[in-house]
């Protein structure tokens, strides 16, 4: 019996071509799946993050606004004005989108409404309030194509 079993265990011959390239087709299409699933979590990532910057920028103002920097009047406050004043730390673009540009990125107050323009090498929201970005999110935030 022993040697039965043993002239069995030396008989085994591993993976076929066929059994072997069935596993490779069947990674392949795991990967196909999988790579288109994984670019748009990033995108969203890099989404977020500018609507976090934007939130920043809003948070700022109301803080220059309650210290009374630049006058009650004033309803404008640019990203390199929120930076000297140190009320906010300058914001990196999130992944590959560059540095903000610290004049064209601004807080307008209308009202009660804070409208936020962000602009990034190759990102930007347009003049949206938070509640918008909050509500609409992701989709207020225009990405480049292929990014």
């Amino acid at each position: 019996m022993k040697a039965l079993l043993q002239k069995h265990l030396k008989n085994q011959k591993g993976l076929t071509l066929i059994e072997l390239l069935a596993v490779v087709v069947i990674l392949g299409i795991i990967a196909a799946i999988a790579i288109p699933s994984i670019g748009g979590i990033i995108d969203n990532t890099r989404k977020d993050a500018h609507i976090a910057n934007a939130e920043q920028m809003v948070n700022a103002v109301k803080t220059a606004k309650a210290s009374n920097l630049g006058g009650n009047s004033k309803t404008e406050f640019t990203l390199k004005e929120l930076v000297d004043d140190n009320l906010i730390e300058n914001p990196d673009a999130p992944g590959t989108d560059g540095k903000y540009n610290g004049t064209a990125s601004k807080v307008v107050i209308n009202g009660s409404n804070y409208n936020v323009t962000l602009v990034s090498d190759k990102t930007n929201i347009n003049n949206k309030t938070i509640a918008e970005l909050r509500d609409k999110g992701r989709s207020l935030v225009n990405l480049p194509e292929g990014q």
